[in-house]
């Protein structure tokens, strides 16, 4: 029963998920596609507010809800590897970003571990100097080994990932490594909304231990029924794709109703990352 480097393996699993990673070993072949539309009116009035003191973006409000999801509904934060079941250590989520707004420019991994004691405001400065740091084009050790690895020839690259998957599979690669990969991550997230695009759903990967991904779309005015009535309210559309090997679908679905909840409260992200949330 021996534990990774970032990761605790899990001892008591039910009959059911312990079968499962023999039913369904890969990751892609777990992917379950969740749309979810939420009303948003009163994170835009917050944003708007905050934003006045506070220079945040939206990404900056979804980020730090995503990590408080995580942190209230512990299950989002395990993997399955070499078909075993780990708890994660930390709460670390992730994106890629491009170093400019343009078809041909680079992308850049960023992975952001989230403490206890994290908010909005600590976790806007994390995010923004990880932006920073892109923009100034400052390579992390995953960006620069993929960027080595991927200019080998054919054959060489095929060998070396062969490898590489193998000793991911046995927790043989350095930390130095995995805690800049976006593939070792608890969330990794897509802010489509910022380049004008709607939710898609992303596929998961077999390489690497991250379990979710997210995207988001654009906000929106829509046409909303309230108590009979027409009302126009901020709508904001997101694509989850989760390995269902981690959870049940009550789960999933109570850990989205805690993340609309969040957005919809969006005081609640002044709060530790950590504090326990009852909705």
């Amino acid at each position: 029963m021996r534990d990774r480097k970032d990761a605790k393996r899990v001892k008591n699993i039910d009959g059911m998920h312990g079968l499962m990673v023999h039913v369904k070993p890969l990751r892609a072949d777990s992917d379950v596609y969740i749309n979810l539309k939420i009303d948003v009116t009163k994170l835009v009035k917050y944003y708007e507010k905050i934003n006045k003191k506070d220079k945040i973006t939206y990404f900056h409000l979804f980020f730090t809800a995503l990590g408080k999801t995580v942190f209230n509904r512990p299950l989002l934060n395990r993997f399955v590897i070499n078909k075993k079941y780990y708890d994660r250590n930390d709460v670390v989520i992730s994106f890629v970003a491009k170093h400019e707004f343009t078809d041909d420019a680079e992308e850049s991994f960023s992975v952001i571990t989230i403490e206890p004691n994290d908010n909005i405001f600590s976790l806007k400065e994390k995010v923004s100097g990880q932006i920073k740091d892109i923009r100034s084009r400052k390579l992390n050790n995953a960006d620069e080994f993929m960027d080595k690895i991927g200019k080998l020839p054919k054959f060489i690259k095929s060998i070396i990932v062969r490898i590489v998957r193998f000793v991911d599979n046995h927790d043989l690669i350095p930390a130095s490594l995995t805690g800049d990969s976006i593939y070792h991550s608890s969330v990794l997230v897509s802010n489509l909304g910022s380049i004008g695009c709607g939710a898609v759903y992303h596929n998961l990967t077999d390489f690497g231990t991250n379990s979710i991904l997210i995207t988001i779309g654009e906000i929106k005015d829509e046409p909303v029924v309230i108590n009979g009535k027409v009302e126009i309210r901020k709508t904001c559309e997101f694509g989850a794709n989760i390995d269902e090997r981690i959870a049940d679908g009550f789960y999933f679905a109570k850990s989205l109703k805690l993340f609309k909840h969040i957005l919809q409260n969006p005081e609640l992200l002044e709060e530790s990352a950590s504090t326990k949330i009852d909705f």
